[in-house]
């Protein structure tokens, strides 16, 4: 029989639960959760929740964290938000059954964290905005800071030389799953979205990783791109 590298079965059999793939995809939001909330979300009993959830920590995928009687959930790194990424990129579109989910997947599509940084549409047309402006150029599956960019992204008050040192890629280039183009991931993409977050560029709707982006940030992302194209 042949033998795989690293088990590839079991660790696909961890992806290949409904119930256990809701709940990773909640955790993409990048935050802790609770197992009465990821239950919550995946649609099935606490106890059952807490199950899949020992599979997935057993499993390397998620990580926990207690504080007092209450014990807290996510991914365990930023590899495998790459991973789940990447699966739904190739997955077929999930069945939309009501008005309310129809309106959840409109909102993801138009804009979302992934894990820790800036997808889907908007995602794809600011990393596309980065690349006309020629602070930024893909080259494999990274991005390359030009010149221009190091000027620009030093401007902007992001220390590059630190993100550089982080223990993770440094500007990944990300399939976005929904606008099948990539996206800005990395440390780079991690610390922009987050400098957004603080200008109120972007903002996130309420029990959803989905996020919208806001008058201030329409204006504040039209002034900086055009003043460098």
């Amino acid at each position: 029989m042949l033998q795989t590298d690293g088990n590839l079965a079991e660790a696909a059999s961890l992806f290949a639960d409904p119930s256990r793939g809701a709940m990773l995809t909640a955790l993409l939001d990048g935050r802790f959760h609770t197992a009465s909330e990821l239950a919550y979300m995946a649609g099935i009993k606490q106890q059952t929740a807490s199950y899949h959830l020992a599979k997935l920590a057993g499993g390397g995928l998620i990580k926990t964290e207690q504080h007092g009687r209450h014990r807290y959930y996510t991914l365990a790194s930023p590899e495998v938000a790459e991973v789940l990424e990447t699966v739904l990129s190739i997955a077929k579109p999930p069945e939309i059954r009501s008005l309310r989910q129809s309106s959840q997947m409109k909102a993801l599509k138009s804009g979302r964290t992934c894990y820790d940084h800036l997808a889907g549409e908007l995602g794809v047309t600011v990393t596309e905005a980065m690349q006309q402006a020629g602070f930024i150029v893909l080259a494999e599956k990274e991005w390359q800071v030009t010149e221009k960019g190091e000027r620009f992204f030093a401007e902007f008050g992001l220390n590059l030389q630190a993100l550089r040192k982080k223990r993770r890629t440094f500007a990944r280039a990300c399939l976005d799953w929904s606008e099948r183009k990539h996206h800005l991931a990395g440390a780079l993409g991690c610390e922009l979205t987050n400098k957004w977050f603080e200008l109120g560029w972007i903002e996130k709707i309420a029990d959803s990783r989905a996020v919208k982006l806001t008058a201030k940030g329409r204006a504040g992302f039209a002034s900086t791109f055009e003043a460098h194209m």
